[in-house]
């Protein structure tokens, strides 16, 4: 991996290693809730400061090349105006963290975003002072939620106050924290078939938490302005079995107790879905005084059926003929059909002249929808043309398609001959009688 460098307040650095852990560097933002407009109470508002986040001694895996990596070096001259987080991260894992050591390698964003935090039942003047810091990465299942403890700085004299929190640096300018509580989820989005299954992934780990503390999990789903409760479990870290209490508002859904308490996996698996279950959902993790957040976007897909209403297309000189195509039970409702021909003299097929008719979408009772095009065919179709209905939809990799073979019907005096045979022949055996 090349060595990248960040300016960070004016000078240049590299983040990352020695020892096999990393020191990671972000571009982070302090959010501030702020007075509401014209200080009145017309709405909160929020303020929005630069700031960094350097995490230290990430775990760097083996098999990484150190000899490109230096350790993070703060300011030569500590600044009370600068927001400079330093996070020690030893004591808790932070899952799949290397993508943040390789996101600049990979020309990948990385959003982050800090705030203060109030765990419950302390003070608002406690010391210490908590922060939570959400990361997401770009292209990238990444979503961590953090919180962040203050520690311990001796004061004298010289120490810094840092001007914005109000908070002492350390000596060389940073405000010294530790990561104490982590939710993550190993997903942003998932689409999942309907009448299919689902895991929709979330996790904690803790420092430092007493063992007799309660675990919470509640998943919830929002979806068009309305919110439900899915699931919710409440167990403690040193209960494997006996007290753990699972409460499910959805059927068909449920969550391993043993895998929450032993390895802090709070993933929900969702059978049999609906159309009703796509949403947003919204897995909070309390343990303790600590809670923390990661949403998850399902989508709900089914792929369409398609058909044609005739096998083959005879046509006649004098008359058009009407072809329809069906494409049913699909979800979620944007679908596109098109009509395409080949001719015998063509190489590739063009769309057809005319589109037809489209019918409106009809909603089937499970929320899947179907839709119908008409085609008129006209007379004048040569023989040996390729009809086909061309169906798009997002849970279709390439187009479908079905098409139909042009014939045409024999010429109408062939069964005026043929008639008058039959006439003839009638005649002469009466005749003959």
């Amino acid at each position: 991996m090349m060595m990248i460098e960040v300016i960070l307040f004016g000078y240049f650095m590299t983040c990352v290693c020695a020892d096999g852990a990393a020191d990671v560097v972000l571009s982070c933002t302090l959010v501030e809730e702020g007075v509401g407009l014209g200080g009145m109470g017309g709405g909160a508002a929020f303020t929005r400061t630069p700031a960094t986040v350097v995490f230290r001694d990430v775990p760097v895996a083996p098999e990484e090349s150190l000899e490109t990596l230096t350790a993070f070096v703060p300011p030569s001259v500590p600044d009370p105006d600068l927001l400079l987080f330093e996070a020690k991260v030893s004591s808790v894992e932070i899952p799949n963290a290397a993508v943040l050591l390789h996101a600049d390698c990979n020309e990948q964003e990385v959003t982050c975003e800090i705030s203060r935090y109030s765990p419950r039942g302390s003070q608002e003047s406690s010391d210490p002072a908590y922060f939570m810091a959400s990361l997401s990465v770009e292209g990238v299942e990444f979503n961590t939620a953090l919180i962040l403890q203050t520690l311990m700085v001796e004061k004298d004299h010289s120490t810094l106050i840092q001007n914005k929190l109000g908070l002492p640096l350390s000596q060389s300018g940073t405000l010294l924290t530790e990561v104490i509580f982590v939710v993550f989820s190993h997903i942003k989005s998932v689409s999942a078939p309907l009448r299919g299954d689902v895991l929709l992934n979330c996790g904690f780990r803790q420092h430092e938490i007493p063992l007799s503390h309660e675990v919470g999990i509640e998943w919830r789903l929002q979806h068009r302005g309305k919110g439900q409760k899915v699931l919710e479990i409440r167990t403690r870290l040193d209960d494997l079995e006996g007290n753990t209490v699972v409460h499910a508002e959805r059927r068909a859904s449920s969550m391993d107790a043993a895998q929450v308490v032993g390895e802090g996996n709070a993933s929900v698996t969702l059978n049999k879905l609906k159309v009703v279950d796509e949403g947003t959902y919204i897995c909070t993790v309390s343990l303790g005084p600590f809670h923390a957040q990661q949403i998850i976007q399902l989508h709900v897909v089914q792929p369409p059926h398609v058909s044609l209403s005739e096998e083959k297309l005879v046509l006649k000189t004098t008359s058009p003929k009407t072809l329809s195509c069906h494409c049913s039970k699909y979800y979620p409702l944007d679908a596109q059909m098109e009509w395409l021909s080949l001719s015998p003299t063509d190489t590739e097929p063009v769309v057809f002249p005319d589109q037809g008719s489209l019918s409106s979408h009809r909603q089937h009772g499970d929320g899947t929808y179907s839709l119908s095009s008409h085609l008129t065919v006209p007379p004048t179709v040569s023989p040996g043309t390729k009809i086909t209905c061309r169906v798009s939809h997002l849970t279709l990799d390439t187009p479908l398609s079905l098409s139909v073979v042009v014939e045409h019907a024999e010429p109408d005096s062939y069964w005026w001959v043929l008639g008058f045979l039959v006439i003839t022949v009638l005649f002469f055996y009466q005749v003959m009688r």
